[in-house]
């Protein structure tokens, strides 16, 4: 029997792959590079899981290679990057899923925040962009008002989003905006200010719990640079309460009855906005840190997920563990990566803290204004989220991230 993953998220594939030996089923790994989860293979017994390269963005070559995969039983596809094949490939081969047509609405943010405002749940109405010239610009300000976020209807890791304060920023937003290759539309939408959160939810069946709340610590203005996150968030019951019973209407508007989510929203002064639905798993190491700090191995719920059937972590008592926090580790400067200063420090620091390398020596890091910058991640753990943010902060602040600029300008660099 076998589940297979189109690609997955950097890491976590190894409580995958043991929740897939929990459930009787043999995971099929599709991807283009297997050396993007050298991290998380290097650490596998050999034969853990069955690895096929190929190129996961052509849909008829991977459903071809599945059609002749014995005994497949689901698919998982848990990056936003993938989920429109995903979906395509679930529905060709008839595997269970969520409706494909919900998840790609859920790869629109425009189309989701015109669906949650239709529905009474956001402020905020989508706009979206006709171009650079004065009429459409009137449009916007017209539409969405200032301050807004322009930003790319498909877009991930905060890539090609731009905060727009004042008429001037708003020229320039449009203008580099019209450089750029979008992967979906342009479009704008109101700035909610306040913190960022990402609830970590599970629904089955149109019923949706609530596993905890990620904190997510951002650069100052005007970048949307994620740095710190920690789970979980310890909110007061009735604002938790209130909080799943919202999250439950959210996900209900766009029908997304089943699988995990990632809801990234601003609490304000006048309640919690969306600001995008992820259709996973919370990515970097939020899964390891859901597994760690609720005491169960939430990749077993996916699996179930995949195969149809209710996972058992929507009715389970979660044993719990400790509060867990990481901080993504951005160089200086763009260049070269070469490596770590510091990793000896960690030892005897206390919270346990490690490094989680993502980058490899030899890679260019050239974007340090959003996700693709961070060469690795620190983790630590405590009591609590907040003690443990601090223990996750002071340990990265003992590290440099190194880059060569020199080499930046090398041939083949």
């Amino acid at each position: 029997m076998t589940v297979a993953c189109l690609e997955s998220l950097t890491f976590g594939l190894g409580r995958l792959v043991r929740a897939a030996d929990l459930l009787g089923e043999r995971l099929l790994l599709l991807t283009r590079d297997p050396a993007h989860y050298a991290h998380e293979l290097d650490r596998l017994p050999a034969g853990a899981l069955d690895v096929v390269v190929t190129d996961t963005f052509d849909v008829e070559r991977a459903a071809e290679l599945l059609r002749h995969t014995p005994g497949l039983r689901g698919l998982i596809s848990s990056t936003d990057t993938w989920t429109p094949a995903g979906a395509a490939l679930t529905e060709r081969l008839g595997l269970p899923g969520l409706d494909p047509a919900v998840l790609r609405l859920t790869r629109d943010k425009a189309a989701v925040r015109t669906r949650l405002h239709d529905a009474g749940l956001t402020r905020g109405r989508a706009v979206e962009c006709a171009g650079p010239d004065r009429a459409a610009r009137g449009q916007l300000l017209e539409g969405v008002g200032l301050p807004l976020v322009l930003k790319d209807t498909a877009g991930t890791g905060s890539q090609n989003v731009w905060l727009v304060r004042d008429e001037g920023e708003l020229d320039a937003a449009l203008a580099e905006a019209s450089g750029r290759d979008l992967k979906g539309r342009l479009f704008a939408e109101p700035y909610f200010s306040g913190p960022v959160y990402s609830a970590e939810t599970l629904t089955w069946d149109g019923r949706t719990r609530l596993l905890g709340v990620s904190s997510r610590l951002m650069s100052p203005e005007p970048r949307f640079r994620e740095e710190v996150t920690a789970f979980p968030v310890a909110f007061p019951d009735p604002r938790r309460t209130s909080l799943e019973r919202w999250l439950d209407r959210v996900l209900a508007a766009i029908d997304y009855t089943d699988r995990f989510a990632h809801v990234e929203f601003v609490l304000t002064a006048d309640g919690p906005e969306v600001v995008e639905v992820n259709p996973r798993i919370g990515g970097a190491l939020v899964g390891e840190g859901m597994c760690r700090a609720l005491g169960v191995n939430v990749y077993e719920a996916m699996l179930e997920a995949a195969l149809g059937r209710r996972p058992r972590l929507m009715d389970a008592a979660l044993p719990g563990g400790p509060a867990v926090a990481f901080v993504l580790g951005y160089p200086a400067a763009p260049g070269v990566f070469t490596g770590v200063a510091g990793l000896d420090r960690l030892t005897g620091m206390p919270g346990a803290p490690a490094w989680y390398p993502v980058r490899r020596a030899g890679d260019l890091i050239e974007h340090l204004g959003d996700s693709r910058g961070y060469a690795g991640i620190v983790y630590a753990e405590a009591e609590t989220a907040e003690l443990a943010t601090h223990r996750a902060v002071a340990a990265a602040n003992a590290l440099r991230v190194l880059t060569d600029l020199a080499g930046r300008e090398a041939p083949g660099g």
